[in-house]
């Protein structure tokens, strides 16, 4: 059972890494209009049901989205280093 969570915890590191990617490509694609495409939907397919609720929460405040400042945060404060405990703890040789 220790190998499974050893697994699990190393596929929802890396996953969380490739959030982060996606999210920081989304958001410098965002900036640049000449690099829109139906590529950029596809991501925001990916990142907008994270940022929905946030944006809730934290409206954007002169034309500045806080929202992906707060998830971005949020998974490298909160999610990676709780991930990271889970790979220590399971993973320990």
């Amino acid at each position: 059972m220790n190998g499974i969570l050893c697994y699990l915890a190393y596929f929802l590191n890396y996953a969380a890494y490739a959030y982060t990617i996606v999210m920081i490509v989304y958001a410098l694609a965002s900036w640049f209009p000449g690099l829109r495409g139906r590529w950029l939907y596809y991501l925001a397919i990916i990142v907008e049901p994270v940022l929905a609720p946030v944006r809730r929460i934290i409206p954007p405040i002169g034309g500045f989205d806080l929202a992906f400042l707060v998830v971005l945060l949020l998974l490298q404060y909160l999610v990676r280093p709780m991930i990271n405990s889970m790979l220590f703890n399971s993973c320990a040789v």
